[in-house]
């Protein structure tokens, strides 16, 4: 799908949302109806509108137990909201100095935009990597709290 941070391709497996990758182009056949594509495509559509701030969709957890625990925090940052690595590492009841474990899992999110990992920040509050590009991040973050960045 079209989006305001370039294409979107949303893989879906076993009834669940499995990933969701950047850059993705058109395909060149068209791709057979599936209603959890389509529902997540409607949401995706109104979260870029303006419409949706919370996502309601059945998700894949392929991952360690510390990356679900992550992911799983993820999804508690509200809309227009931003955490550290940090403060999601002292959520979770561990001490901040783990934020760079934090990282590595938040990174390891195949699931962006709709588990919010693009609402991890920096502690000084600054943009830090972002596995779609900052650009993205920063368009995300924008679209949600205007000004923010």
């Amino acid at each position: 799908m079209d989006s305001p941070v370039g294409g979107l391709r949303i893989h879906a497996s076993s009834g669940l949302i499995a990933a969701v990758d950047f850059g993705a182009t058109k395909p060149r056949k068209a791709r057979v109806s599936d209603p959890l594509l389509d529902r997540a495509e409607e949401q995706l559509t109104a979260y870029f509108a303006g419409e949706l701030t919370e996502f309601d969709l059945p998700l894949a957890s392929e991952g360690s137990e510390f990356q679900q625990k992550v992911w799983a925090e993820l999804r508690r940052i509200p809309y227009g909201e931003t955490a550290s690595y940090g403060d999601i590492a002292r959520r979770l009841g561990y001490e901040p100095v783990i934020s760079r474990a934090v990282g590595a899992a938040n990174g390891a999110n195949p699931i962006p935009i709709i588990v919010p990992c693009h609402r991890v920040i920096g502690a000084d509050g600054r943009l830090t990597g972002f596995g779609g590009g900052i650009e993205r991040k920063k368009i995300l973050l924008d679209l949600e709290q205007p000004g923010l960045f």
